[in-house]
């Protein structure tokens, strides 16, 4: 890396080294480009928000703890010349880290996160296995279900949407077009697409 802000391959690169499934790797993707699109309704910078995205959660399969996560991954950024708000933006999705989410981005990431994944959950779900096919409601009966993909966390979501101070059917609506928009890239086209 040079002396210049770091790149989108960058951060390609670091989440390739740390991050070795797949899955998280599309996690990573789909939050991603649900922050792309969160920076175009907030006037924020595309390219910070989405490096943001990207990079939340590099470290999780390496250093998966309380204990050590985002806080590896927060240090090994600040090293690699991050700017302070994609470290602080990181450090706030993560609740238990007690660091405040006092900007728009930091609010959009902990938005998307855990929503994104569970979009990807209930996706997987479908007969068809298409984003193309996913409607708010279905997510929210989803929500419901406690044993439906059971290690999302449901308050992070809810407490988010409050956060954001957004329409909970709008926000859900928001992320699900965000991801159509990379359904192939993401692995959410679904079957004969």
């Amino acid at each position: 890396m040079t002396n210049s802000s770091p790149t989108r391959e960058d951060a390609l690169a670091l989440l390739y080294e740390y991050t070795q499934s797949d899955s998280l790797r599309r996690h990573a993707l789909g939050v991603e480009q649900a922050m792309w699109k969160m920076a175009e309704k907030y006037n924020g910078n595309s390219d910070e928000w989405g490096l943001t995205g990207l990079l939340h959660d590099f470290d999780y399969e390496m250093y998966p703890t309380l204990e050590d996560h985002p806080y590896k991954g927060n240090k090994i950024l600040k090293e690699q010349g991050y700017p302070e708000s994609i470290c602080n933006a990181i450090m706030g999705h993560a609740t238990y880290t007690g660091v405040p989410r006092d900007t728009d981005m930091a609010k959009a990431l902990f938005a998307v996160d855990e929503l994104t994944g569970f979009i990807f959950a209930v996706t997987y779900v479908r007969p068809s296995k298409s984003i193309l096919e996913v409607q708010p409601k279905s997510v929210k009966k989803k929500l419901k279900q406690r044993s439906f993909a059971a290690s999302v966390n449901r308050d992070d979501i809810f407490q988010s949407i409050d956060e954001l101070d957004v329409d909970m059917t709008e926000h859900i609506q928001f992320v699900i077009d965000a991801l159509k928009e990379k359904a192939e890239e993401l692995g959410l086209k679904g079957d004969g697409q």
